[in-house]
């Protein structure tokens, strides 16, 4: 059986080469969920696949964690650092991306293949999708998703043409888009998971708000803590990118409390 979906992922981008360092620390926390990309502007892949690696050797199989990497059409990549041929037609350059994906995560198989964003044309998007489903068939992932997509139009479009349905959407959680909150509607429908990224972040001012502050004094755990409680209650994972090993461990203790109907309620009237 696949491996579940955690209830926070551990988020790599912009570690550059402390990335090794700070995957096996968040592992050896107690994170089981990691996310990259095979884009080089973003994320050191291969560097996450040396922190899984020294983490196995600390008793932490691969067998027990989640990764989730992803494919980055060439518009989300510098020129002199695209894991594939950028010439190569798009079913191509997904597979040299995911075989250089395998390479550095040191695995034969990813737990979700992510396109990194929509393309202009569906029709791209499509080509690049029937690639995924390609990989997926073969054994290479268990879940295929996408991120950055904020238009519903255009993943119900996606949904409906896709043979291996997607089962993830991995978003900034910001206001500019009302919290996705139209899609999240939808597809929760279709027991597809949410995936938020930039959860703190985007959002300062409502970790200053008083009920956030409040909670946090009642729950004696940190504003940041009350946020991710909520989100996981309303069926949201978020990335949790932090590189302090006690706010990995402080934010992993999410699991071990619940806020309340009212007070979930209450929460959602910031949002």
């Amino acid at each position: 059986m696949p491996n579940q979906v955690p209830f926070m992922i551990y988020g790599t981008a912009w570690k550059k080469d402390q990335t090794a360092r700070f995957v096996e620390q968040a592992l050896l926390a107690g994170f089981r969920g990691i996310d990259t990309a095979c884009q080089p502007k973003h994320y050191h892949e291969a560097g996450v696949g040396a922190g899984v690696a020294a983490a196995g050797k600390k008793g932490i199989l691969r067998e027990s964690l989640y990764l989730q990497t992803k494919f980055t059409p060439v518009d989300g990549h510098v020129a002199t650092g695209i894991p594939y041929d950028p010439n190569a037609d798009i079913a191509t350059q997904v597979r040299q991306s995911f075989r250089v994906s395998q390479k550095n995560l040191g695995t034969d198989y990813v737990d979700a293949l992510v396109i990194h964003s929509p393309y202009a044309l569906f029709q791209d998007l499509l080509s690049a999708w029937k690639a995924m489903e390609g990989i997926y068939r073969e054994g290479g992932t268990r879940r295929l998703g996408i991120s950055n997509c904020y238009d519903l139009t255009t993943f119900k479009r996606l949904y409906e043409a896709a043979e291996v349905k997607p089962t993830i959407v991995q978003n900034r959680f910001y206001r500019e888009t009302n919290y996705d909150k139209a899609l999240r509607t939808w597809i929760k429908t279709k027991d597809v998971t949410y995936q938020s990224f930039w959860s703190l972040t985007a959002n300062p001012d409502i970790l200053r708000t008083r009920l956030v502050r409040d909670l946090a004094q009642t729950y004696q755990r940190s504003e940041a803590v009350i946020l991710y409680r909520y989100l996981i209650q309303i069926g949201i994972v978020p990335l949790n990118g932090t590189t302090s090993e006690q706010h990995m461990k402080e934010d992993l203790a999410v699991a071990e409390f619940e806020l309340k109907e009212r007070e979930l309620e209450q929460m959602s009237l910031l949002f």
